[in-house]
């Protein structure tokens, strides 16, 4: 049976390990979709210990946006794609703000609109990892508050389609949403 699984957390809480060993239960072929932009050395770093902690049998795809465009060639013999994270996908769409907000979150609304469309088509499993934003300080700028409002919104739509949500604090999974048989 196809998983929709959203997994959603703080920044360290767990998200990425509990989404590997979830697709390293649910099947031999995993595609990983990778979302960050190395836009510095800090964030190089991260990136390769992030590679290096996945299973070399596993395939990645490094896309900073345009997903639903890119996936489906890619998916191919996937029995279990992870996106980590929608996240960074949203701070690669809305990158430096120069537009007024409601145009940032549709651009972001219409990304997410389109892996959704592509999920419900596809006969892999997902596990998608984001970060749950909207429970700390209101952002002191526009461009913070727009990030917040779109991620958020991202996080809610993913979550109605999903049939599994989980959400991450200190490495223990609570689970909010569905059951493995949906």
């Amino acid at each position: 049976m196809r998983r929709r699984i959203l997994i959603v957390g703080g920044a360290r809480s767990g998200k990425s390990d509990l989404a590997q060993r979830l697709a390293a239960e649910m099947g031999k072929e995993v595609l990983f979709v990778a979302t960050a932009a190395a836009g510095d050395e800090e964030m190089r770093r991260r990136i390769e210990k992030h590679r290096s902690a996945r299973p070399p049998s596993w395939r990645t795809l490094e896309a900073e946006s345009g997903l639903a465009s890119r996936l489906p060639e890619e998916v191919g013999r996937a029995e279990v794609v992870i996106i980590d994270c929608i996240t960074l996908l949203v701070s690669n769409l809305i990158g430096d703000g120069d537009e007024a907000p409601d145009s940032l979150e549709a651009r972001v609304m219409a990304e997410i609109g389109a892996l959704i469309e592509l999920m419900e088509q596809s006969p892999a499993s997902f596990i998608i990892v984001s970060n749950e934003v909207g429970l700390g300080l209101v952002p002191p700028n526009p461009l913070g508050r727009a990030y917040r409002d779109a991620l958020g919104r991202a996080n809610q739509m993913l979550a109605r389609h999903a049939n599994e949500v989980y959400m991450m604090v200190a490495g223990i999974p609570l689970k909010l949403k569905g059951d493995a048989t949906g």
